[in-house]
């Protein structure tokens, strides 16, 4: 071929120092750029050689060859893939293939975008002008009669082709570093780039520096491959000992045999694994290969909780596995990866276009070869075909849960404390998710059994059943049609009620008078359970949720008129309103089954949830004090303290005690504030000072 000289057609004079300034951030994936472009040229040789339009050598193996040299301040990227003819360096080097670099020009030479440019434009080759003043090919085509190529780049619009000496059919490209990007010819930078984003091409990657000293190692004669280079054989000779045998008789025997070791030079080994766990059939992995790729990958030693291996290949091809940690701390301080793929080469971490929010919270690998390479999330965002492998993603998760909990409820429940804030959070963020879960959500209740909302639900619609027999059987046989359908519209709206604790301590009062009366409650004490509770009222009308102290329910009280303790109500209001100085406090007497207790404090479910989203104001500046809680101090007539302090209503003590019950009840609700708990301790001294007289 004739020796060429000429410009490059993009346009413009300044494209280089455009690509160096805005992509300078992730400059280290022009290494991703260099080796991909090298599988893809391997890869294409490969289906030549099945076509039969090429016959590869018989010692064929593919891989890539990365040498760096600080010294020489150059890396070589060489592939063994189909290489190019002096015309196809022309049509995919010489012509850069930017939709447009008028365009592209225009767009980015004075504003920056968050959108990575090579994944805009396709740059692929040319990254490599980020981290290199001056760029090389050699190459040779598989193509019969095909002359070497010789083409440099000095970083501007010109370059140099000629003909060149590579005697191998594959290409070598050489970057001649600039001086700000020197470390990327170390060996080790290079290795942790090449795992960062190589670790699983499917062709094998091997990385040397230039003129290390060769490096031994020991083999046995069988274990020698055709490859090998053998520096020495190494024998070490029989030895024997002079031993007394059953007859008392002395003789030499053999205590180990002669050996024979050969000396090679150290066999290269890739730093990728060419066939990752995902692109193999389920059927056939281990757990230990599961749980191997997950310490590997993710270098997380404590061991996923299980996994789901997906594979499929219609209507698109997918294939990954996704891992579920251990994740029972708060939610929105878990920290997952799920790492993206294309045909094995890594594209991303965490791209939530593709991924469902929540599923971040998981570890894991999803490869989908119909994602392009080089992706823009704003194009992902308005991509149909991308919703879909979302969609896709949730439901094979939600299938996996549910799956799990009809056949293997064991291991779901002793894996539920674990995963529930994620599956919680997936109901929050993703309807369709939540839809599939509903019934197989667990809820832990305060005898540590877990029930799901149907289990739970049973027995209170059974109850409420049997309440509307009764009802039925003591109306008046003559009531009209009419009526008897409005009671059962009015059956109908009613809500079911599940009582739910958040802190088994601080309410384990209320908890002891559930238990006496055969009463359950669930356990709720996540910081993601409020809302996650809030969503599930909003989508069911069979049920509500209420704090086990938001009420004193019928089933803890004594059957009584409202005529019996309507004085006594009257009488305990007005000494307790006077004693506590609030005249807002709302105050109720009931005969409670549970003799012993004085005292309890209840606030309404809706004035609890207020308060709490108050709490989340409060961090913006605003005063949560002003939303008061709708408390209510409910007074036992059955104990002997609340009877002497209506029987003695003149007492000096009468205050006191007043104010003890009442912090007696709002300690078995909540911590007190500190001043109010130094006024406790101090009171309480001062009680057991007049027993003491």
């Amino acid at each position: 071929m004739s020796n060429k000289h000429g410009n490059l057609s993009i346009n413009s004079d300044n494209i280089f120092p455009i690509i160096k300034k805005w992509l300078y951030s992730d400059q280290d994936i022009f290494y991703r750029e260099l080796v991909s472009n090298g599988c893809d040229a391997i890869t294409k040789l490969k289906k030549l050689d099945m076509m039969g339009e090429y016959a590869l050598p018989a010692d064929f193996k593919a891989e890539i060859q990365i040498v760096v040299d600080p010294d020489k301040k150059t890396i070589s990227i060489t592939d063994n893939g189909l290489g190019m003819t002096a015309e196809e360096v022309e049509e995919y080097i010489n012509q850069i293939a930017f939709s447009g670099a008028t365009d592209f020009i225009s767009k980015y030479k004075d504003k920056a975008n968050e959108d990575q440019i090579i994944g805009h434009f396709g740059l692929g080759f040319y990254s490599a002008f980020m981290v290199a003043d001056e760029v090389h090919i050699d190459t040779l085509s598989y193509k019969d009669g095909a002359a070497p190529v010789h083409w440099e780049c000095d970083g501007g619009t010109e370059f140099d082709m000629t003909e060149g000496n590579k005697d191998t059919v594959g290409t070598t490209i050489t970057l001649f570093l600039n001086e700000d990007c020197l470390e990327y010819a170390n060996e080790y930078r290079a290795r942790e780039v090449l795992e960062k984003y190589c670790s699983f091409m499917p062709t094998a990657i091997f990385l040397r520096k230039a003129n290390a000293p060769e490096e031994y190692e020991t083999i046995s004669p069988e274990d020698k491959l055709d490859t090998d280079t053998v520096i020495e054989t190494i024998v070490e000779e029989a030895k024997t000992e002079e031993k007394e045998n059953e007859n008392g008789e002395k003789e030499i025997v053999e205590v180990s045999p002669r050996t024979e070791k050969l000396k090679i030079v150290k066999r290269p080994v890739p730093l990728n694994d060419t066939a990752p766990l995902w692109t193999k059939n389920p059927n056939d992995c281990t757990e230990e290969e599961y749980k191997t790729f997950y310490r590997k990958v993710f270098n997380d030693y404590k061991e996923p909780l299980f996994w789901i291996h997906l594979n499929m290949d219609y209507p698109f091809n997918l294939k990954g596995i996704l891992y579920f940690p251990k994740i029972n701390t708060e939610y929105d301080s878990i920290e997952g990866t799920i790492k993206l793929y294309n045909n094995q080469v890594f594209i991303a971490d965490n791209i939530k276009e593709v991924i469902p929010e929540f599923l971040m919270l998981l570890k894991g690998v999803i490869d989908c070869p119909d994602l392009p390479l080089n992706v823009s999330r704003s194009a992902l965002q308005n991509d149909g075909f991308v919703k879909k492998i979302s969609e896709y993603i949730t439901k094979k998760v939600a299938d996996k849960l549910i799956g799990m909990c009809k056949t293997e409820k064991e291991n779901y429940e002793k894996y539920w404390d674990d995963i529930s804030p994620f599956i919680k959070f997936g109901c929050l963020k993703d309807e369709k998710f939540c839809d599939k879960m509903n019934d197989y959500i667990l809820f832990k209740n305060i005898d540590d059994k877990y029930l799901t909302l149907p289990e739970i639900l049973k027995p209170v619609e059974e109850d409420s059943d049997e309440e509307k027999k009764d009802d039925e059987n003591t109306e008046n046989a003559d009531s009209s049609e009419t009526s008897e359908t409005n009671a059962d519209e009015e059956y109908k709206d009613e809500r079911s009620v599940i009582y739910y604790v958040t802190d088994k301590n601080q309410q384990g009062q209320y908890i002891s008078l559930f238990r006496e009366q055969g009463m359950d409650a669930v356990i709720l004490d996540h910081n993601i359970d409020s809302s996650f509770i809030t969503q599930l009222e909003r989508r069911n009308e069979k049920y509500k949720f209420m704090r086990i102290d938001a009420d004193v329910t019928d089933t803890l009280t004594e059957e009584t008129s409202e005529d019996e303790l309507k004085e006594l109500t009257e009488s305990l209001t007005e000494i307790f309103k006077k004693a506590l100085n609030n005249d807002k406090l709302t105050i109720q007497v009931q005969k409670l089954k549970n003799a012993d207790i004085p005292s309890i404090i209840t606030l309404s479910e809706e004035g609890r949830r207020m308060q709490d989203m108050m709490k989340m104001y409060a961090m913006s500046g605003m005063d949560p004090s002003m939303f008061g809680g709708d408390y209510t101090l409910t007074l036992n007539a059955n104990h002997p303290l609340v009877q002497y302090v209506n029987n003695n209503k003149d007492n000096e003590n009468v205050n006191m005690f007043c104010e003890q019950l009442y912090d007696l009840a709002m300690l078995s609700n909540q911590p007190l504030a500190p001043e109010a708990m130094a006024k406790f301790v101090k009171r309480s001294n001062d009680i057991m000072m007049l027993l003491a007289k």
